[in-house]
């Protein structure tokens, strides 16, 4: 495994630096410390052929501008915490409203939109990021590192590490966009999908969890068995319709806080295969609803997302796992892509 580095702009007197991660298999994966953003994913497929399997920009001047975070490090809190607020300790804390009066991957400047210390150690590329008390609204001075290691197994590995001086909450993920027969393909509907879960959390249209726990059974949100995604994408189902597609958090059936994999993407043209491997219960999967509608460069539904997450608006909801981080204590995720050439 090797890693290359370059410079690759600067953003208030900071230079940004784009990270090359190799194996001898020509699997390449290309990370900026600009919010830790993946932005490609590159291998070959069954016919040989170099496919980059994540959507994203070629120039660094791209990511500046609105775009849906594309495969970036999020955070402080991944997905959405209900009305921007939340209360810890007794005390209550209030949010950015960056999604209607909802707070959405952090606020108005998150992890994806920070500069990240990196390091190179051993085969691997170590970003540092220290958040300061209240910012965006969060409780704690809390200091984060993401460990991106790309095994000889073409494994993605990320790993997750924080530690806070104040009680918080956190939810840490990655939210690449992924299109298995390249990213010059134009939708992921035919791909095909198996997710570990009897059970999801439904929204109200806002996409607040309710606060149900419900079974997938006989439901277009049962992809116990593999489906092609756009099979049921289009069903009269009314969580369908609030989120113009699939925008939810799946219950992963093992609780274990250990790794288990927990789904299984397949590219129907590449014949590239993707496990998702995870110590998280949850998991989001996000069909691209919107992706043509500000971002130009892409179509409707030409990448999909599965982020692997503690549950969406947990601070509220004291039914699902908890996201506080006590003082001195280790947050500690982990997660895997293995990719694999079918």
């Amino acid at each position: 495994m090797a890693i290359e580095k370059k410079e690759f702009g600067v953003l208030d007197n900071k230079k940004i630096y784009l990270f090359t991660l190799s194996n001898a298999n020509g699997m390449e994966v290309k990370i900026m410390n600009y919010g830790g953003i993946i932005t490609s994913i590159k291998m070959k497929d069954k016919n040989n052929e170099i496919k980059d399997v994540v959507l994203g920009y070629d120039s660094f001047s791209d990511y500046l501008e609105e775009h849906p975070y594309f495969g970036a490090i999020i955070g402080r809190f991944g997905n959405r915490i209900a009305n921007a607020e939340f209360e810890l300790n007794g005390e209550k804390y209030n949010l950015c409203q960056n999604n209607e009066k909802n707070n959405l991957h952090g606020g108005e400047k998150g992890f994806d939109k920070v500069v990240w210390e990196s390091e190179i150690i051993e085969n691997s590329l170590r970003l540092t990021y220290t958040s300061p008390d209240l910012e965006e609204g969060f409780p704690g001075t809390l200091k984060a590192s993401v460990i991106y290691t790309l095994s000889e197994d073409n494994e993605l590995i990320i790993d997750y590490i924080a530690q806070t001086d104040k009680d918080t909450v956190i939810n840490l993920t990655n939210h690449s966009y992924f299109n298995l027969n390249g990213r010059d393909d134009t939708s992921i509907l035919n791909h095909k999908l198996k997710i570990n879960a009897d059970f999801y959390t439904p929204t109200d249209s806002e996409s607040i969890p309710t606060g149900e726990i419900k079974s997938v059974a006989n439901t277009p949100f049962d992809f116990r068995e593999f489906h092609c995604i756009g099979e049921r994408i289009l069903s009269d189902n009314e969580q369908l319709k609030f989120a113009n597609g699939y925008d939810h958090n799946y219950v992963l059936n093992e609780k274990s806080k250990e790794l288990k994999s927990v789904a299984i993407l397949k590219g129907d043209k590449s014949g590239i295969i993707m496990e998702v491997i995870t110590t998280e219960p949850g998991i989001q999967f996000y069909t691209g609803n919107y992706l043509e509608l500000a971002f130009n460069k892409y179509n409707h539904r030409a990448g999909v997302c599965l982020e692997t997450q503690h549950y969406p608006d947990s601070p509220n909801q004291p039914n699902f796992p908890t996201t506080v981080l006590k003082k001195d204590d280790i947050y500690k995720s982990k997660t895997i892509y293995n990719f694999i050439n079918n």
